[in-house]
């Protein structure tokens, strides 16, 4: 890797090619959003894999933000009313696409060009901003904006 790193808290999900970064509090629901969008997009005859849970590690190569799980949680999903399972995971996938979960009612109804994207250690990646409470519209939102990547 060629830039210095950081660990954030947040989720990651491969879909095709794209990593998909999920950020919001504790309980915004970026497991049950991670975990819908794998079981889609496989339902859809996409790839789709987990990347990390909780805590997601990021690196810079290349002029590309990579994501890897920490090595204690590598292989680690929470799912609420289940606990901690173990899932096949992808180690890395490069991020082209970071998610926030937040209230709807939070939520700009009409956000400036600098809200949708995010600039993560020095590179741009587009942004979404939406409703952790009704994943399957934000799985939705999500599959649909990555096309058949």
């Amino acid at each position: 890797m060629s830039g210095g790193g950081t660990n954030v808290h947040a989720s990651c999900v491969l879909i095709g090619a794209s990593g998909v970064l999920l950020r919001g509090g504790s309980g915004a629901g970026k497991s049950r959003l991670g975990d819908l969008l794998v079981l889609q997009a496989r339902a859809e005859g996409r790839f789709a894999a987990h990347v990390a849970d909780d805590r997601v590690e990021l690196a810079v190569a290349h002029g590309r933000v990579v994501a890897t799980a920490p090595h204690m949680l590598s292989g680690l999903w929470e799912r609420r009313g289940e606990g901690i399972c173990r899932v096949e995971v992808e180690p890395r996938a490069l991020l082209r696409l970071v998610v926030d979960l937040e209230n709807a009612s939070e939520i700009e109804r009409m956000p400036d060009e600098e809200a949708m994207g995010e600039t993560l250690l020095g590179v741009r990646l587009p942004r979404l901003v939406l409703a952790g409470a009704e994943p399957h519209l934000a799985a939705l939102r999500i599959l649909t904006g990555l096309g058949k990547a």
